[in-house]
C-alpha cells in the first residue's frame, strides 16, 4: 500500500503536509532535473520568474512543482478536453430508473423493514464499525463570509453551526447505540468523523475546532485531512502561475475525496480501528443524519459497496442530478443533459410520480472493502472542466492579469463518477424525505432558496413536527414560529415523550442541560 500511496500523492497532488522545517533551495542539479522535465512537457513557463525569486520563494516553488507531474497534467487536461468516446457508445441502450431491486423509499417501506434497518444499524454503531466522511471543503463565499461553510451560522436561535449540529448528532448516536447494546460503563462506542478540507479551509477548521473543544468529541476522533489539488490551466493549454513564485491552484472537486483517503492515511486509520461501513456527505446540508443507522443497516444488509439517499425531485424542471441506470450502469445524468420528453415522463406504476426523480444529494455509504480499492481505478475516474475568470501573471510582461472573461479551466472530479465502474447487484439506492433530510446552504441570505433561512426554518419546523407526534401543542404568536430541538436532545424524534401534553410557545429551543 505504501508505494501505491507515493504513485497516488505523485499524479493527484497536493493533499496532506506534513509538519516539517520550511523547504530548502534545491541544488543546481536538482532544479536542472526538474525544468528539464517541465521542459518535456511544454509548461517550462513556469519557471519564468525563477531567477528573481528570493531563497525561500525558489524554495518554496520548487516544491511546489515538484508535487506536480506535468505530463500526467497535460493527459488529464487533454482528456478533459476532448473526452474519448465510451466503450460501447454505438450501443448505448438510454437511460432506465433503478429497478426496485436496488432502491427503498422511506416514503412506503414497511414501518417493521424501516425498524429492522434501524436497530441493526444501531448495533453495527455500538461496534464501532461505522465511520463517517464529511466533505468540507468550501468556504462560504456565496454567504459572504471567507470562513469554512462548516462554521456559518445559520441563525438558529442557539446560534449553532453547522460543524456544531454535526458534532451533536454524532455525539447523541452513539449514545443510542450505546444505551441500545447495553455496554458497561467503560465501553465506548465511538462514531470517527473524517473532516475532508481544502486547502484554504484546512487551517481555520483545525483552529475552530480547538476553540470549541470539538464539540465535546473526543479530539482523537475527529481527523482533519485534505483535499488534493490541480493546477490551473490557461485555455491553450498552460500551467498558470498567480505570482512570480506559485503556481495557481484550485481543490480536485468532491472526486478527490478518493485519492485524500489513501494519500492522508483515514484508509490506514480505518483499518486499525476495523471500521466496515462508512457514510459520506456535504457539510451544507443542515438536515443531514450523520451516521443514520437506518441507512446503515440498509446498505449493510443488502451487502453492497455503494448506497446513496436521494429525495424526491420537486418537479420535472428543478435543477438536480438523476441517479438512474445508463447503459445497464448506475449514474448519475445532469439535469442540463437530460431532454423535456425524458424529464416529464410519468412512472408506469405510479402515474402521478415522475419516472425520473431521484435527485441527487451527495449522500453516500459505501463499504470499506470497497474504498481498499480505491489504488485500482482511482487514476481511472475522468476529470471534469469548469471554465473560468482565473487571475495570473503574464509570463512576457511579469505583470498580473484579472481577467474580465472566462481565460482557463480548472479541472475536478465528481464523487459520482465512480458509480459506474459497479455491477448493479453492489449497488442501492434509498429514497428519504426532503423535508427530513435535505436543504442545502448555496446561497446568500434573502434569497429564498437554499440560503440561511431556509435552512434555520427546516430545522425549526422539523423540531415542531416532532414535539406534535410526541403528543405536545405548538403554539406561536406573531411571524416567528418553529422549535429548534438539539441533537443531543433527539437525533430523529426519538426520546421526546416526556413532552407529551405539554404546550410549548414558539420560537423556542429545546437544549440539553450541560453536564
Amino acid at each position: 500500500m505504501e508505494t501505491v500511496k507515493n504513485i497516488l500523492q505523485k499524479v493527484h497532488i497536493g493533499g496532506e503536509k506534513e509538519e516539517s522545517a520550511p523547504p530548502k533551495e534545491p541544488t543546481a542539479a536538482e532544479l536542472e532535473e526538474l525544468k528539464e522535465k517541465y521542459k518535456r512537457a511544454k509548461q517550462e513557463q513556469v519557471f519564468a520568474f525563477y531567477d528573481s525569486l528570493s531563497v525561500a520563494e525558489k524554495a518554496a516553488l520548487y516544491e511546489q512543482l515538484l508535487s506536480f507531474d506535468p505530463d500526467h497534467i497535460n493527459t488529464i487536461t487533454d482528456r478533459a478536453l476532448n473526452p474519448p468516446k465510451p466503450k460501447d457508445a454505438d450501443k448505448e441502450s438510454g437511460l432506465e430508473p433503478l429497478p426496485d431491486s436496488a432502491t427503498a423509499s422511506i416514503l412506503d417501506s414497511k414501518p417493521e423493514d424501516i425498524e429492522k434497518w434501524y436497530q441493526s444499524g444501531l448495533d453495527l454503531i455500538a461496534e464501532n464499525k461505522v465511520g463517517v466522511v464529511l466533505m468540507a471543503g468550501g468556504q462560504g463565499t456565496r454567504l459572504g463570509s471567507s470562513a469554512p461553510k462548516g462554521c456559518f451560522d445559520i441563525g438558529l436561535p442557539s446560534s449553532k453551526s453547522l460543524f456544531q449540529i454535526q458534532a451533536e448528532r454524532i455525539r447523541k448516536i452513539e449514545q443510542l447505540a450505546r444505551k441500545k447494546a447495553g455496554h458497561e460503563a467503560d465501553k465506548k462506542v465511538v462514531v470517527p468523523w473524517y473532516v475532508m478540507t481544502s486547502g484554504p479551509t484546512r487551517g481555520p477548521t483545525e483552529k475552530y475546532f480547538q476553540e470549541h473543544g470539538y464539540f465535546g468529541l473526543e479530539k482523537e476522533n475527529v481527523v482533519i485531512f485534505e483535499q488534493g489539488v490541480l493546477p490551473c490551466i490557461s485555455n491553450d493549454g498552460k500551467i498558470l502561475l498567480e505570482s512570480k513564485g506559485r503556481v495557481a491552484v484550485a481543490p480536485d472537486g468532491n472526486g478527490g475525496i478518493y485519492q485524500a483517503l489513501v494519500t492522508s492515511n483515514v484508509m490506514g486509520d480505518m483499518r486499525k480501528r476495523g471500521i466496515e461501513h462508512v457514510h459520506a456527505y456535504c457539510v451544507d446540508n443542515c438536515l443531514v443524519k450523520v451516521a443514520d443507522p437506518v441507512f446503515i443497516g440498509f446498505s449493510a444488509s443488502k451487502d453492497v459497496d455503494i448506497a446513496t439517499k436521494v429525495v424526491r425531485k420537486r418537479n420535472a424542471t428543478e435543477s438536480v442530478g438523476l441517479i438512474l441506470l445508463k447503459n445497464h450502469r448506475p449514474d448519475v445524468v445532469e439535469y442540463s443533459e437530460i431532454d423535456k420528453e425524458t424529464a416529464e415522463a410519468k412512472d408506469a406504476k405510479q402515474p402521478d410520480v415522475l419516472k425520473f426523480r431521484a435527485a441527487n444529494i451527495v449522500n453516500h455509504y459505501y463499504s470499506f472493502r470497497f474504498l481498499e480499492s480505491i489504488p485500482e481505478w482511482a487514476h481511472k475516474l475522468p476529470h471534469h472542466v469548469a471554465r473560468k475568470k482565473i487571475p495570473y501573471v503574464d509570463t512576457g510582461k511579469g505583470t498580473t492579469v484579472k481577467p474580465e472573461k472566462p481565460n482557463g479551466i480548472k479541472l475536478e472530479q465528481f464523487v459520482f463518477d465512480v458509480f459506474p465502474m459497479l455491477e448493479l447487484e453492489k449497488f442501492a439506492c434509498m429514497e428519504v424525505k426532503r423535508e427530513d433530510e435535505f436543504s442545502p446552504l448555496k446561497n446568500a441570505k434573502g434569497t429564498g432558496e437554499d440560503d440561511p433561512d431556509t435552512s434555520k426554518r427546516d430545522i425549526m419546523q422539523q423540531g415542531t413536527r416532532w414535539l406534535q407526534a410526541a403528543g405536545a401543542t405548538v403554539v406561536s404568536e406573531g411571524d416567528e414560529t418553529g422549535i429548534e430541538v438539539s441533537p443531543l436532545i433527539s437525533y430523529g424524534g426519538e426520546e421526546l415523550e416526556e413532552l407529551k401534553d405539554q404546550t410549548i410557545k414558539a420560537p423556542a429551543v429545546l437544549e440539553k442541560e450541560p453536564a
